[in-house]
């Protein structure tokens, strides 16, 4: 006989594990979800990883050999010269010895090639030039250049008297009918001659014509004697060696690019006046840039202009004197006139050569006037003011910014001005020189 009390409670029992059942399954499945969802998430995140991380390093590889293409240079600069087509002190080293090593590429425009390097024992900079035609434009970053690099001039059977006319010539019409042209002349011949024999061949004087058109080479000749201006060491076609400078910024940090989109302007600005030198050091490297100042203001063989007064351009040395670190954006005031007053323009930003270079446009001619706004003194103190005043002492800080602003209004050209011009540099140079004399960093 059957017990219908049983039977419910087998039948309550057999639903309350039906029950648990369909809890368990559902929370199982709930937790399969969680974990596809959490295995999706993941794989995703680690693809889009994988897929920024090689985008990185594709964008740079293809930044880095299309900006660094030292081996195509010295390819290219070899075969000339094992065709006989130039000559000059570096060529052996660069392409027999192999003593020339282009190290380190600091290059930031495909047709200026820049390495860090040695010759021998000794440090260097070696630079070249890409592109065999680069003319003058004043909204681009190469130096003012005129016509093709093809090694073409002098011609064969030039005699070095007809050679000296031609370097005459150029020379005059680049910085100006100077009365000592012919002592500037001199001074280009024996750096020609770079295996010191006395004589000037074919090939060397294709290599020194060439070379001739470049703005840093001309006034690493020109200022071969002053403090500031790294030395020439050597060349080959258009390629030339430099000394090296230990520090290549006056200021500054250099961070990975992709982390530059995310800081600010302001930020960045702070943070490279964060990693400079101590206070009377910075004082000696800011006298030594005001003494560049004065070596190309109506210096031995004219005026200079500074197109571009970036803080990367300036260096210093391990006892903390200034040095150029890239000169090529200093121009021959008399080529910088000649070349920008026939620029057509419709507003003043149409007339700025470089980052620093500006005159105004004419609005009844549509053409630029040829006087820049700021003198290369204005321009250098505009680059030091915040450079020195961080960190001065506290007992010259007011005079110092006084100074500093006097020095950035200065408007025009320095000869319209010069007695004004050089008494704001004499007394700035003072009072530095002052504060520092007494310390070890002098």
């Amino acid at each position: 006989m059957t017990d219908p009390v049983g039977n419910c409670v087998v039948t309550e029992l057999k639903g309350v594990w039906a029950s648990l059942d369909r809890v368990t399954q559902t929370r199982t499945s709930s937790h399969s979800a969680r974990l596809s969802y959490m295995r999706m998430k993941y794989f995703f995140f680690s693809w889009l990883a994988v897929f920024i991380g090689s985008w990185v390093v594709y964008v740079q590889y293809s930044t880095y050999t299309e900006l660094c293409r030292g081996q195509d240079c010295k390819n290219t600069i070899c075969d000339k010269y094992r065709k006989g087509v130039i000559d000059g002190s570096a060529c052996s080293s660069l392409c027999d010895k192999e003593t020339l090593y282009l190290g380190k590429c600091l290059s930031t425009r495909s047709n200026n090639q820049v390495y860090m390097g040695s010759w021998g024992d000794l440090e260097a900079v070696i630079k070249c030039q890409m592109e065999e035609a680069v003319h003058f434009d004043l909204g681009a970053d190469t130096e003012p250049r005129k016509g093709a690099v093809l090694f073409d001039k002098p011609t064969k059977g030039t005699s070095v008297e007809k050679f000296k006319e031609m370097v005459f010539s150029h020379l005059k019409a680049k910085v100006g009918d100077q009365a000592n042209l012919l002592d500037l002349v001199g001074l280009i011949i024996s750096v020609a001659d770079g295996n010191k024999d006395g004589h000037i061949s074919l090939p060397e004087a294709k290599s020194t014509w060439a070379l001739l058109q470049l703005n840093e080479f001309l006034l690493m000749i020109i200022l071969q004697d002053k403090e500031h201006t790294p030395k020439l060491l050597g060349f080959c076609g258009d390629l030339y060696v430099m000394e090296k400078v230990q520090y290549t910024s006056l200021y500054g940090i250099s961070i990975p690019w992709i982390m530059e989109l995310f800081v600010p302007s302001g930020v960045r600005r702070s943070m490279d006046q964060w990693f400079t030198p101590s206070w009377p050091r910075k004082a000696k490297i800011s006298i030594g840039l005001l003494e560049f100042v004065e070596d190309i203001f109506h210096g031995t063989f004219g005026n200079f202009l500074m197109c571009d007064t970036s803080a990367n351009n300036f260096g210093y040395n391990a006892k903390h004197d200034l040095k150029m670190v890239d000169m090529r954006k200093i121009v021959p005031e008399v080529t910088f006139k000649d070349l920008i007053r026939d620029r057509h323009c419709e507003t003043d930003e149409d007339c700025v050569y470089g980052m620093d270079c500006r005159t105004t446009c004419d609005q009844t001619k549509k053409k630029c006037t040829t006087e820049v706004i700021q003198p290369n003194l204005a321009k250098a103190c505009q680059s030091l003011k915040d450079y020195l005043l961080r960190g001065a002492p506290p007992e010259i800080r007011e005079e110092l910014e006084k100074q500093l602003y006097s020095c950035i209004a200065l408007k025009g050209t320095a000869d319209q001005m010069e007695m004004e011009h050089s008494l704001i540099l004499n007394n700035l140079k003072t009072l530095l020189w002052k504060k520092i004399s007494h310390t070890k960093d002098s």
